[in-house]
Formats: structure tokens, C-alpha cells, sequence
């Protein structure tokens, strides 16, 4: 059985292809303005590069910000849904599933077999996002990836208050004309994404094991701090920002075999 994930991110779109329960493709691009032509397109790539005829596909299921730009799904689920799920799939014990995209900052309290008990989101103007990330990239003058590199030259302790990217970007000129070595601002950076998304994880509760996707979880900097803000190490699964694409496949393939069920039970005895 083949079933896809697609997760419409505010940045990108992810498409991943499940085959009998093992990922066997997945493709990302740039979410665009129009975002239902970005994954009809990226549909048609992901079958031709790994040479799947639309007819093989037993079910699509989309989730993101832009799920509803799927036209193509039959289900549609959120992003903390497809999230628990997916970290339950990989790590059974899972108990609190962190996600930092681009936009926005999501903690999720998991119970029995990835069901979502509880969760909360950051919507505080980028803070504790990507988003906040690369506009201190741009302060500093340097890419995202190196901030997160020359944070992890600093043991300083920089207090930085602002909450929201236009006044905390006028905070990081300000220390830069104090002469403020780079590496310690990138660290009071990621240092207060990490307060915030600890603070808000809280609210839910911080149960261990933790697992940490998204695109953030990328970012060794911010890693280092979260886990630093924690006392403790997250879980980090591999092609995390793909996590929600994997969950909303996982997802279809289960709806799939429930309707395959109902159907089967509904025929002729």
C-alpha cells in the first residue's frame, strides 16, 4: 500500500511517500503564494522521480497552515496531530513532542499511542520560531546555520527581553555598538527562543522523553540552549522538518486500511 504526507508549511511544502509502512520518497520546496499549485506540482515531481503511477495510491492526507490548499487529500489533519503521531511511530515512549517551524512554536503533551492530550502554540511575533532566527541572522550579518555555529563559542550570559523580532533585531544593533562579541549575541539569541519555548512547554507539561522537530531542530545553537534550558537532551529524529509529512502518510495509510475494513465487512457475506 503506498499512502503520502503532504505538509504545507509557511515556508516550504513536504511531500512524503509511504510504501507498506517504509518511506521511500520525499520532496520539498518553497510553499509560494500559490500554494495549491506548489503541491499539485510537487505531487506530479515526487511520482515521477520515484516512479509511482497515481493510480498506486491508496491515500493522501495533507496537514500544515496550508492543508487546505490540497485539493487532492481526502483527509486533512493539523500539525499537532501528524506531529505526535509520527514521534509515537519512531519513539514509542514519547511524551512531549516540541515543533519550531518557521512561523511559529508548538509544545505537545502525547499520551497513549501519540494521542494529543494537550498542546500550546507561541504566537508571539516570531519569537520562538525560524522566523525570529533569520532576522538576528540578518542583524548580525552572518547566515542562519553560522549563527547557530559561533553560539556554541559563548559562555556568556546575555540577557536579551524582546518579544518581538523588530525590537529584538534593535537590541542586537545595540549590543553590536557595545562592542558585544558575535558568538555571545547569537547565544543570548537562542538562548531566549529557548525560555520561550521551554516557558510555553510548561504550560503542558514538560514530560520526558522529549522530541524536538521542525526546522529549529537544525539549528545547533538553539538545540544546545533548549536542552541547556531543559537540564536535559531532546530527541532529535532524522529529517525532522519532514516529521509532519510522515505523521499525515502514517495517518492515511491507517484510514485507509479502516475503510478497507469497513468496506469489507459491508460487502456481500
Amino acid at each position: 500500500m503506498i499512502t503520502i504526507g503532504v505538509d504545507v508549511g509557511a515556508k516550504n511544502a513536504k511531500l512524503l511517500v509511504l510504501r507498506d509502512g517504509e518511506i521511500v520518497g520525499k520532496k520539498s520546496r518553497e510553499s509560494g503564494f500559490d500554494q495549491e499549485t506548489v503541491t499539485n506540482e510537487l505531487l506530479a515531481a515526487t511520482l515521477a522521480e520515484f516512479g509511482i503511477d497515481r493510480d498506486e495510491v491508496t491515500g493522501i492526507c495533507s496537514t500544515g497552515a496550508g492543508r487546505k490548499a490540497v485539493q487532492y487529500a481526502g483527509d486533512k489533519i493539523t500539525e499537532v496531530t501528524a506531529a505526535a503521531r509520527a514521534c509515537f511511530e519512531l519513539y514509542p515512549d514519547t511524551k512531549t513532542v516540541i515543533d519550531v517551524g518557521a512561523e511559529e512554536g508548538r509544545a505537545i503533551r502525547s499520551g497513549e499511542r501519540g494521542k494529543v492530550e494537550d498542546f500550546a502554540i507561541n504566537e508571539k511575533c516570531a519569537a520562538g520560531s525560524g522566523a525570529f532566527t533569520e532576522a538576528m541572522a540578518r542583524a548580525l550579518e552572518v547566515s542562519v546555520d553560522e549563527l547557530g555555529r559561533i553560539s556554541l563559542k559563548s559562555d556568556a550570559s546575555v540577557p536579551m527581553n524582546a518579544q518581538c523580532a523588530v525590537f529584538a533585531e534593535s537590541e542586537v544593533i545595540s549590543l553590536l555598538h557595545a562592542r558585544t562579541p558575535k558568538q555571545d549575541i547569537a547565544k543570548a539569541i537562542h538562548d531566549a527562543i529557548a525560555s520561550r519555548i521551554v516557558s510555553m512547554t510548561r504550560r503542558v507539561g514538560l514530560n520526558k522523553p522529549v522530541v524536538l522537530v521542525g526546522g529549529m531542530a537544525r539549528n545547533v545553537g538553539f538545540i544546545h540552549s533548549l536542552n541547556t534550558a531543559m537540564q536535559d537532551e531532546v530527541r532529535i529524529p532524522d529529517a525532522p522538518e519532514m516529521i509532519a509529512a510522515y505523521g499525515a502518510a502514517l495517518v492515511a495509510a491507517e484510514r485507509a486500511v479502516v475503510a478497507a475494513t469497513e468496506t469489507g465487512a459491508s460487502g456481500p457475506g
